[in-house]
């Protein structure tokens, strides 16, 4: 990892903090981010997982500039070598038998759902029109009408129905409410679901839930969408974040890191039992799975494999947690995880709140972000929903109502900051990270 330091700087992005103070960003390494060649920020947002490899990596770009001077798109109708090695790699790492190339994350999610539907109504028999998928509360994968439908966050949703019909959501981290979910309706094909809920403020389930719940699936004949967009890709510590439970999802979404941050590439993975129903000219996309996509994600996916980057985001990450959690500061309120992706609870009082901690990280030279936490809504169609928050005694208080689909009500606070390094930090520089962010939150005690 210390060879990655010596690659020159590349023209990058800038980091996601509030306009009227943040940065311009015109150069970065691997794990750094630096301004006018003056000030150098460790970047603890890593682009929402996706430059899991750290920022340009060689190999990466190598395979983005050598395939786009080479061929940059063919008609998926015409025979590519870099699309047919991309497939055999991906479909053996995972151990699925078909991959279908979409750009981005929202794109594959949809990709999934259709599949998951057109299993529903050739295979299980659900009649037309009929096939219902399930979501948890909380959930977050994209912005299109179809994301939007699922979503329990006015901010998404409000002022743009009509919606999507067919969706339900359900709590998350709720076996019960998924099995009475199951046992009521036979038109439920799936459940899409995060194993650690990102957005929602690193959310992480109860151990064996994901088992649980696959388990629930398969006996009333409906599959598993494991959204790992965000949590894929050594992210939390194994390679997929459903490895944590031993579960094999019916269907994979995977994005992000998947080209580690140089280029939109998306994928679904399942077996022929799901993939083949949908037939040719049924599906497909102008640029999924071309060749520079390909390469892409080929060289993306060998940097995880070869650098040996989800044992490091293990190793790391409960290295971060253990300094973090050992913050005596009352602001503090919790530290919560897996791998490299993790938050803080902050308690926050006036004029201390995770907002003002983290531009006091960004003056300190680390770049975080707060996650708004979002109270937990579940909503049907007729309108009536509940919201649910954790007391501080760990139970749970639910308030039932009546929800508009335009409602504009945006019942969030931001007192989550999500900790999310690029995964080829060092243990050295995490704990120098874990210092700082302590001594920050300390300094507003």
């Amino acid at each position: 990892m210390e060879e990655r330091n010596k690659h020159e700087p590349t023209s990058l992005l800038s980091p996601s903090v509030h306009p009227s103070v943040h940065p311009s960003i015109p150069f970065t390494r691997p794990l750094r981010l630096t301004f006018h060649n003056i000030k150098s920020y460790l970047d603890f947002l890593s682009a929402y997982s996706a430059v899991n490899q750290g920022h340009c990596h060689p190999k990466i770009v190598e395979a983005l500039v050598s395939q786009s001077r080479t061929l940059a798109l063919t008609s998926r109708a015409f025979y590519n070598d870099a699309l047919s090695t991309y497939e055999h790699y991906i479909t053996t790492l995972f151990g699925y038998d078909k991959v279908l190339p979409m750009n981005t994350g929202v794109e594959a999610g949809e990709s999934a759902i259709k599949l998951a539907r057109r299993w529903g109504y050739d295979v299980k028999g659900v009649p037309p029109d009929r096939a219902t998928v399930l979501f948890a509360a909380g959930n977050f994968w994209g912005r299109t009408l179809a994301a939007i439908s699922s979503s329990t966050d006015p901010d998404s949703y409000g002022g743009f129905g009509p919606f999507i019909p067919g969706f339900r959501t359900i709590p998350y981290n709720d076996i019960g409410a998924l099995e009475a979910e199951l046992a009521s309706d036979p038109s439920i094909v799936a459940f899409m679901v995060e194993p650690i809920q990102g957005e929602a403020g690193v959310v992480v389930p109860d151990a064996g839930y994901l088992a649980r719940a696959h388990a629930l699936l398969r006996a009333h004949g409906a599959l598993l969408i494991a959204d790992e967009v965000q949590t894929g890709l050594g992210r939390t510590g194994r390679m997929l974040a459903c490895d944590h439970d031993g579960v094999r999802p019916d269907l994979l979404v995977l994005g992000k890191a998947l080209s580690g941050g140089a280029y939109p590439v998306s994928a679904v993975l399942a077996d022929d039992g799901v993939m083949l129903t949908i037939g040719r000219g049924q599906h497909g996309s102008t640029y999924g799975g071309n060749p520079v996509a390909a390469r892409v994600a080929t060289a993306a996916l060998q940097v995880l494999v070869e650098e040996k980057l989800p044992e490091n985001a293990a190793r790391v990450g409960a290295a971060l947690r253990a300094r973090l959690g050992a913050c005596a500061s009352p602001r503090l309120a919790s530290v919560r995880g897996k791998g490299l992706l993790n938050a803080v609870v902050i308690n926050e009082a006036p004029g201390a709140t995770a907002y003002d901690m983290c531009m006091r990280l960004m003056q300190r030279g680390l770049l975080a972000k707060v996650n708004e936490e979002k109270r937990k809504y579940g909503m049907g169609w007729d309108g009536m929903g509940w919201i649910e928050r954790e007391n501080d005694d760990g139970t749970h208080a639910r308030t039932h109502f009546t929800l508009s689909p335009l409602s504009t009500t945006q019942p969030t606070h931001g007192n989550i900051i999500r900790l999310a390094p690029p995964l080829c930090i060092s243990e050295g520089e995490v704990l120098g990270a874990a210092d700082l962010i302590v001594e920050v939150i300390e300094s507003f005690d």
